[in-house]
């Protein structure tokens, strides 16, 4: 797959109203003392199964996720709060087969310039409503972040972690590192942390545009 027109926003929180959300077995990853949580809209392109063509019809649309950071023994990782998608079959796909928790939305990602419009309205009732609006555009150039920063420590993760019947799955992706550029954005509208009742307080903490990747993923393994 490739990800394109990606925005990491990051709020700073407390960790205990994150971990009481996380399953037995991850701890908060967290960072100068505070833990994490991330708004993360991209778009997905190019998306298919290894040694197979592309689905036509859902192999580009655009995907908003909520995260935080988890450690499971000495691996770091990504944990899902929510996934939303403007593609059904990505959404069904990925509960069936790793439990993320993946809703359906309307969505639109458009670029005007260099300037990204967004838009997301979630539509299923699994979850509760949330919604997200923002401009963004990079501003100066998009460098590799260095390890010890914080810009690394959010974004450099290459493995997620699920819960499916019970069981803690991992799943690992790799590409190559980010090249990231602090972000102006323009956040009109965003409360995708209603499902944790959070309010985000303020701007993001962190704000980076992410120039394009291409991602190799593979199938859930037991964690």
């Amino acid at each position: 797959m490739r990800w394109e027109e990606l925005l990491f926003l990051h709020w700073r929180t407390a960790a205990e109203p994150l971990q009481r959300h996380l399953p037995n077995g991850l701890t908060l990853d967290t960072f100068d003392g505070s833990a994490w949580l991330g708004v993360v809209p991209f778009r997905m392109a190019a998306t298919r199964f290894r040694l197979l063509p592309r689905v036509p019809g859902s192999h580009t649309f655009a995907e908003l996720n909520l995260r935080t950071y988890v450690r499971h023994g000495e691996r770091r990782g990504v944990w899902f709060f929510s996934l939303d998608a403007a593609s059904r079959l990505a959404v069904e796909g990925a509960r069936w087969s790793f439990g993320l928790p993946y809703f359906m939305s309307r969505m639109a990602c458009a670029r005007r310039g260099d300037v990204v419009h967004y838009e997301h309205t979630r539509t299923d009732r699994r979850g509760p409503a949330a919604t997200f609006t923002a401009d963004w555009r990079a501003v100066g150039s998009a460098q590799l972040s260095a390890p010890g920063t914080l810009e690394h420590f959010l974004t450099e993760r290459y493995c997620l972690f699920a819960r499916r019947r019970g069981r803690l799955l991992r799943g690992d992706i790799a590409h190559r590192p980010w090249r990231l550029a602090p972000a102006e954005v323009s956040l009109a509208h965003c409360d995708m942390t209603r499902l944790l009742e959070l309010r985000l307080e303020g701007a993001p903490a962190s704000a980076l545009v992410a120039q394009p990747v291409e991602v190799a993923a593979w199938s859930p393994v037991p964690a």
